[in-house]
């Protein structure tokens, strides 16, 4: 386990996931706000692991699994993301559309930006999102991101919201 929060226990992606990565990326709710990672079988839900657990050695970090403590069933995505074009670490998250309004989104990663601040040392800590995505952005000021404007990433064909700590 790499993180635990009231409701949640945050670990790194294992093989083992690709079923609930697949139903992750094809839902509706991760196309629409998140886009198509190009993934559509169990073969590029392993690949999409794959490339996770890659950022992990690389970075010391990633998106995380979040489970319910109390379940132990797979909820989301949370962590922090090295991406082209940010010159700092994203911090990202994706809940299965079951769990959205129940603040776990806020929770995941609030406790994403406090350990990247307190076991990373990291300074700086940013965020994108879609600008209809409302949910994302109500959920970036509550854990006390700030709004610092729009920006274009490499690979995105429309300008993302750009929030930093």
């Amino acid at each position: 386990m790499i993180l635990e929060t009231e409701r949640l226990a945050l670990h790194e992606l294992t093989e083992a996931d690709a079923p609930f990565i697949l139903e992750l990326l094809l839902s509706p709710g991760f196309r629409e706000n998140i886009g198509d990672r190009g993934v559509s079988d169990l073969e590029g839900a392993r690949g999409y692991i794959e490339r996770a657990r890659a950022g992990y050695e690389a970075n010391g970090f990633g998106l995380w699994r979040a489970d319910l403590k109390a379940s132990g069933e797979a909820t989301g995505l949370a962590g922090l993301v090295k991406r082209d074009g940010l010159e700092h670490p994203d911090v990202g998250y994706a809940f299965l559309e079951p769990f959205w309004g129940q603040g776990l989104a806020s929770e995941a990663a609030a406790a994403s930006l406090a350990y990247g601040r307190d076991r990373l040392g990291l300074s700086t800590i940013v965020a994108i999102t879609k600008p209809a995505n409302l949910g994302s952005i109500a959920v970036l000021k509550k854990i006390g991101m700030r709004d610092a404007g729009m920006i274009l990433i490499p690979g995105h064909d429309e300008e993302s919201c750009y929030f930093t700590t």
